[in-house]
């Protein structure tokens, strides 16, 4: 059964629509509200490729039982007055792109924000867009490096939606973006200012968000997209080879993960004499949970505990002006071939006397 769309009117010209995407977040940093938000994303089979009724077993039997309660006190040491770090930023960045995209464009854009767990979602977020009565649809899943685990999961949950609507919007999707120049160049910009502000160190860390290896052997093109990107981030910076490495983060379970991890190269550095470290997380388009309390927190005790003498955690660049200017362009790029459309209202009219004398009902 397809949803109705009474809405639709003749009058109407549409306009663009921009759907801006990220993981999520509770609602709060409640044991209640982190298992709702960790039931859901944890049950999302592009996150555990697990045979569903173990995963089952394992994930009400036993991960929902602890998990919330250690979670929730992480997210109450991260929590502000606006809420979690992520939703918090990620508001930021729409509203800034949506600003940026309004003086770039001639015709009528909305900008909505929704995330693939927790609130506000995706659903909310494409039902903003069909009020706004856009036509054409960019969504921009705020993932630099893809992985069936973000972006898919993101184009899965979007479909979720669009299939039981009567009319679609012209569709684009963008799938990753991590090797954009201007993107590195942000990324650049935000090392040099951590440099020039205390010191260069004798090593610098790109940290991603870990995955299990059996994902990348499947074909997930992750690893591969994190390793071009810190690269070319090494690159624009000049750094040496033995002065920068790739190591990977936030690692569940028994099973073997993407290497390095990113703690134990940490404590392996401190141990060997490394004083200074500084520590990037390119994968991270926003500051969260874990970049604020597992990145600048956790690992920075794990390498002074085994020696080290100075750590610093360079931020996301959150909502930073090249990072929402990298953003808007990434969109610009990806809207080619749409016509701005001012709405030009006599036409409107026309058009809607026409569809009337043929029986239309708006």
């Amino acid at each position: 059964m397809y949803i109705g769309e009474s809405e639709f009117r003749h009058d109407s010209s549409g306009s663009l629509g921009v759907l801006l995407t990220n993981l999520g977040t509770p609602d709060a940093p409640t044991t209640a509200a982190v298992r709702r938000y960790l039931a859901q994303f944890l049950w999302d089979p592009r996150v555990v490729e697990t045979p569903r009724w173990l995963w089952a077993l394992i994930l009400h039997g036993v991960i929902l039982r602890i998990r919330p309660r250690r979670s929730a006190a992480l997210y109450r040491e991260v929590w502000t007055t606006e809420g979690s770090p992520l939703l918090t930023i990620s508001r930021r960045q729409a509203k800034a792109v949506a600003a940026e995209l309004a003086t770039r464009l001639q015709g009528p854009v909305t900008v909505a924000l929704g995330m693939r767990y927790g609130s506000p979602s995706i659903a909310d977020a494409l039902e903003e867009l069909r009020g706004a009565g856009i036509d054409r649809l960019l969504v921009l899943p705020l993932y630099p490096q893809y992985s069936a685990t973000t972006t898919g999961s993101t184009f899965d949950a979007l479909a979720d939606v669009l299939k039981g609507r009567r009319r679609l919007p012209e569709l684009r999707f963008i799938t990753h973006y991590h090797d954009r120049p201007d993107y590195i160049a942000a990324l650049a910009s935000s090392v040099r200012e951590s440099f020039a502000r205390h010191g260069e160190p004798d090593r610098l860390l790109f940290s991603f968000h870990g995955l299990p290896k059996r994902y990348l052997m499947a074909g997930d093109p992750y690893f591969c997209e994190c390793q071009k990107t810190a690269r070319l981030l090494a690159t624009e910076l000049g750094l040496a080879a033995e002065r920068w490495a790739v190591s990977f983060q936030s690692r569940v379970g028994r099973e073997q993960w993407l290497r390095p991890y990113t703690d134990e190269l940490l404590k392996d550095w401190g141990a060997a004499g490394v004083g200074h470290v500084q520590v990037a997380c390119p994968g991270f388009s926003a500051d969260c949970l874990e970049t604020v309390e597992e990145i600048d927190q956790q690992n920075r005790a794990f390498f002074l505990e085994a020696g080290g003498e100075t750590y610093h955690y360079i931020p996301a660049l959150n909502d930073r002006p090249d990072h929402v200017a990298a953003l808007t362009g990434l969109i610009l790029d990806h809207i080619q071939g749409w016509p701005d459309r001012a709405a030009d209202t006599e036409q409107c009219a026309r058009t809607r006397e026409q569809a009337m004398a043929l029986g239309a009902r708006s």
